[in-house]
């Protein structure tokens, strides 16, 4: 029989995850008080926050605690590095159904917390509730180091746009578990649990990135974001979208065009970046010295004009990224 987090109450289940965490190299005072206490060397601290719900972000048939929890860090802490910064800490709500194994909230935790570690910033906290739905809210706090933040509204006609990290993948690997399929594992484990090139989002701003941002509803949908705040015209060529090997072998399957997935699906959370053809050869020399690949691409050009995004050839079929009131099936 399952011990759920009712059989252990408020307080015995903020005792259990109390016991799993680890401490950041930032947090200062972590749970056990009115409020944790985490270092801002630079004076300025950078914040967001998420929320996934159970059935809306994530499935528990498809996806285990451990990865909705490293998804629910995942997507937070890769917003913090789009400004530029480095994550210190995230805090975390909790709002469980009674019925709840206890197991399933240690698998959470435990994802929360190894993501975390990927970017030595601390669990500091957060709140347990009972709810009828399951929720995971994380926010996310990180540090400048002194540097400028990186916003959405410094791209400049003649810069280029680039890509580090995997577009599409998630958005396969989401496709592939409504057709009811569990493979390529690849693919689907994107879906559930993605790798972010954190530290290619930092070197994309130390390179001179003007404007950076993280992919998480499309690579056109987030692009046009930039577009919008600067004022300018970003142009694509469907021919420069990055298609690797197993997105085409999954879009055959499926009978999908896998430029679609590379244009509009999001949660891969890789870093999209304007900046000078001089940055960007800077950042092709600084990805390099990274401990592994990670694939880094130019999709198109900054050019003055109307604000917003446009293909120069034809486009993908599918351009509509994630809406946050869709239906999730």
């Amino acid at each position: 029989m399952d011990i759920s987090v009712s059989d252990a109450g408020e307080f015995g289940l903020i005792s259990r995850i109390r016991a799993r965490l680890r401490s950041g190299e930032s947090v200062l005072l972590g749970p056990g008080d009115d409020a944790a206490v985490v270092a801002s060397p630079d004076g300025r601290t950078v914040i967001t926050t998420d929320v996934l719900v159970e059935d809306v972000h994530f499935r528990r048939d498809w996806s285990s605690a451990y990865q909705v929890g490293r998804k629910a860090a995942a997507q937070n802490l890769a917003d913090i590095v789009a400004m530029g910064a480095r994550p210190t800490a995230i805090v975390v709500g909790l709002a469980a159904p009674r019925d709840l194994p206890l197991e399933w909230a240690d698998g959470l935790v435990d994802g929360l917390q190894d993501e975390c570690d990927l970017m030595r910033a601390g669990l500091a906290g957060g709140d347990v509730v009972r709810s009828a739905t399951l929720s995971i809210s994380v926010t996310a706090l990180g540090d400048l180091q002194g540097r400028p933040p990186v916003l959405r509204s410094g791209a400049e006609a003649g810069q280029v746009v680039v890509v580090a990290g995997r577009l599409g993948h998630a958005a396969a690997g989401l496709d592939l578990l409504r057709a009811g399929r569990r493979e390529p594992a690849a693919l689907v484990d994107a879906h559930r649990m993605p790798t972010v090139p954190y530290a290619a989002g930092l070197r994309l701003a130390a390179a001179g990135a003007t404007a950076l941002i993280d992919v998480s509803d499309g690579l056109v949908a987030d692009l046009g974001h930039i577009a919008r705040e600067s004022g300018v015209r970003i142009e694509l060529a469907s021919d420069d979208l990055p298609l690797p090997p197993e997105l085409v072998e999954a879009a055959l399957a499926l009978g999908i065009d896998p430029r679609s997935w590379v244009a509009a699906g999001g949660e891969d959370h890789a870093f999209a970046a304007t900046m000078s053809d001089e940055a960007a050869l800077r950042a092709v020399a600084m990805l390099a010295d990274l401990d592994g690949p990670v694939p880094f691409t130019q999709v198109g050009r900054v050019v003055a004009g109307d604000a917003g995004v446009v293909f120069v050839d034809e486009p993908p079929p599918n351009l509509a990224g994630h809406d946050h009131f869709a239906p999730y099936s």
